[in-house]
Parts: structure tokens; sequence; C-alpha cells
């Protein structure tokens, strides 16, 4: 077999895209053009081929420079390979190994979205058709250092996500939400949700949303022109979808005032009475509380056009499409008229629409796997699980190392500067958003 340094784009994407095993939008050449761009990352598309010329391995290598002249490669969801073929492995390995010394590599980073583990939405496990420890055995035979079964978000990509297998009527994909999904759909659904697909013109919006996110759920975001350069660069050959949650608070705001006289028609003759029995008397507490909690959602809704305006984009999601899946790169919201259950009505409806579309898989990227109640993602790993997919471990990442000394100490040093600038960015973005709500008083 010959190996290739620089696999011809076409034959490239086609390869990648219809691999019955490991199709990922991460491998695809786009996410390699976008990480030229704004990681500042140098992508290489390898590939093994046979005598007759036909691929049957690629890898996207994405190449990092460091100081002195060094560099790590990293292949985000790679390889494109059969990793039950233990050979081609083998085989593929070789060359990524020479290929790597030639780049003065100190590792090559791995971290395929094989499944380790798997359960279904009653937290049943499933039955794998082969087993994972094989190739996890032959991995490190070959050399390559698994960096342990991780709970959180410690490695590059999630090693835990829920999948929903849209390969089956939609009716039985809404089945499996759970009763608290179906209630808050239909509540974003009642007030009126609209939900658009956008374009380029929304990414402004999309990135606010993030922002406003990122200060809420404690991660971190990235700047304007990245989500550009993403939306512009992956939309030339593949497909990326934004979809746009909007409330019209005039509209809402007058469906509220209607029941509350609705309400109230129905309490005036309770209150009429001279006496009332026990039954009536627990029926006037009823409607004076929904009056009550009325009035704060008027209130609250009166409140945000105040400050937004009467049209407010409250959810703003980016659905990556590739291959026969789709997956839930980004979900921003706005941090105003959460209880109009918007963001359930937005999941609905870019769930519905991959399935019209035909992919077999809707995947939320990423999820937990330390399940304790304490854990500060423990409520997004709830509301993810509650659209009812399958909860999936990945068999995690490993590095080939490729330069022993220089790989301790880039183990060593580079936690700490990462972590410098994580704090660094989170104290820039709450300034930023102080600023911003003060301009809008």
């Amino acid at each position: 077999m010959k190996f290739i340094t620089d696999v011809e784009k076409e034959k490239y994407e086609k390869f990648v895209s219809t691999h019955p095993l490991k199709s990922h939008f991460l491998q695809s050449y786009a996410w390699g053009e976008f990480s030229r761009v704004k990681k500042n990352m140098t992508p290489h598309y390898v590939g093994l081929v046979d005598e007759k010329g036909n691929l049957k391995a690629t890898a996207l290598l994405l190449e990092k420079k460091l100081p002195l002249g060094y560099t790590y490669l990293y292949s985000p969801r790679g390889f494109v390979i059969d990793f039950y073929d233990h050979e081609l492995v083998a085989k593929f390995t070789e060359h990524i190994k020479a290929f790597a010394k030639e780049r003065k590599a100190i590792f090559v980073k791995i971290d395929p979205d094989l499944i380790w583990k798997e359960y279904n939405n009653k937290d049943e496990e499933v039955k794998l058709d082969k087993n994972p420890e094989e190739v996890f055995t032959n991995l490190k035979k070959l050399g390559y250092v698994h960096q342990g079964f991780t709970k959180n978000f410690e490695t590059m990509q999630p090693r835990y996500t829920f999948r929903i297998d849209l390969d089956r009527p939609f009716e039985e994909i809404e089945q499996n939400f759970s009763k608290t999904v179906k209630q808050r759909i239909k509540k974003g659904t009642s007030l009126g949700t609209e939900v658009l697909i956008g374009n380029e013109n929304d990414i402004e919006t999309f990135s606010h949303l993030m922002d406003l996110t990122e200060d809420r759920k404690d991660f971190v975001s990235h700047d304007l022109d990245y989500y550009q350069k993403l939306y512009e660069i992956y939309n030339r050959d593949n497909r990326m979808t934004l979809f746009l949650g909007i409330i019209n608070t005039e509209k809402v705001i007058k469906q509220y005032k209607k029941e509350q006289e609705e309400v109230e028609s129905k309490l005036k003759p309770l209150l009429d009475r001279e006496s009332l029995s026990n039954a009536n008397q627990r029926k006037v507490k009823e409607l004076e509380g929904r009056i009550k909690k009325l009035d704060e959602y008027i209130e609250e809704y009166q409140d945000a056009q105040n400050k937004y305006g009467q049209t407010i984009t409250l959810n703003a999601h980016m659905i990556m499409e590739y291959g026969d899946k789709a997956w839930t790169l980004y979900a921003g919201n706005h941090n105003v008229l959460v209880s109009s259950q918007s963001n359930y009505k937005v999941y609905y409806e870019h769930i519905k629409y991959c399935h019209e579309m035909g992919y077999k898989y809707y995947d939320h990227f990423g999820t937990i796997g330390d399940l304790n109640k304490d854990n500060p993602r423990y409520g997004l790993h709830i509301f993810k699980k509650a659209f009812g997919g399958n909860y999936i471990e990945f068999i995690g990442e490993f590095d080939l190392v490729i330069n022993k000394p220089m790989y301790w100490l880039f183990k060593n040093m580079v936690p700490a500067y990462r972590k410098l600038r994580l704090n660094m960015s989170k104290r820039k973005l709450k300034r930023s958003l102080k600023d911003e709500d003060r301009e809008t008083e």
C-alpha cells in the first residue's frame, strides 16, 4: 500500500463523507481549512491507497507549531479507518509515525468516536456488534498511550454524548421525549415561538447569545469572526444550518392578558357568592394563583420588551451536517424570557429537520460521565438526556508518542498555560457584558 501526504480534495471528501464507520465533520476537508484560518493549525490530508489506487484510510492531521521548531499533530475524531482491521491500522500507523517525524512532531493525538459503551433511554446497556477492547488493546500494542477514561470535558472532544437514532418514524422519536420536554415544547409552541433558519447576517446575533450563555454556563466561547469564518467556510461545500428561536413579546402579552380576563370571568361569580363550599374555596385559590402568575408573566415580557424591543431572538443553534449525521455544535440562548420554553421548541424543530433530511443520527455533541448531582454540568446532562437519545461513551484519546522527553515537557507545562488563558478569557467576557448592560440601561 502507498501512503499519500496530500489526498486530492474530491477524492478525500468522497471517502470520508461516505465511510460506513467513521464519517465525521471534524475529519472533513472544510474543517481542515477552517483550522488553518482560525486555529493557526496547518491541515494535512493524508491517506493510504491499495494497488488499484483505492483509498483504504484517511486522516485530517492538524499540525500545531510549537517553540524550537517542534510541532504536534491532532486528528480530531480520526482516523477514518476500520479500527477493527488491525493490520490496516498498523500499516497506517507506521506511515503516520514517519510523517510525524518529518514534521518534528512530539506526538500524534487521535480521539476516534468509537463507541466504548452505549445505553438506551431506559439506562439499559446496549450490546455492541464488536468488542472495542480489541481496538484498545491493538492501539496500545502499536504504541498509542491512552489518556484515561475521563469523566468530564478534560479532553479535546467530549468522551460522552447523546445520540438519537433518526432511522425510524418521527412519532417514535417523539415518544421517547420525557414528559417535561413534551410539556415545554407545547408551551413554546403555544406562545408562538417562531423557528427560522438564519443566514450569515444572523451570525452576529448568534455570537452575542453564545457570549451570554458562556457567562451563565462557565465555558469559553469564541469571538464573532470565529463563527463568521466557520459558517462561511463550512457552507462552501457542506451544510451548516443556523436555527433561530424568535418571540414576539407584544403577541405574548396580549395572549396572557386575554387568558387573565378569562380567568377573572370565572373567578367573579364565585366571589359574588355569600358562602363557598370547600371545593369552591379551593377553586378560588387556584384561580387567584393563576391571575398572580399571569401578572408576573406580563411584567416579565413588558420588561423584556422595554429593554430589547418587540421581537427578540432568544435562541440561536448551529447544526453541523455531514455524511449520515448531524451535530448540535453550538447552542446560544438569551438570559431573558426563559419561561417561554422557546429553547425546547428550537431543539424540537431541528431534530425534526434532521429527520426530514434523512440523517441517520442526531448527536448532541457532548455530555458528562461523572453523574454526581453536584457536578456543575449535571443539569446539562439531564437536559440532553430528556430528548430520549442513547447515552454513548467513546473510547477516549490516544497519543502516539514520537519524542518522549519533549512529550513529558509538553504534558506538564501546557495545562498550566491553557488554564491561565482560560481565566483571562472569562475575565475579558465579563467586563464586556457589563459594559453592554450599561449601554442598554
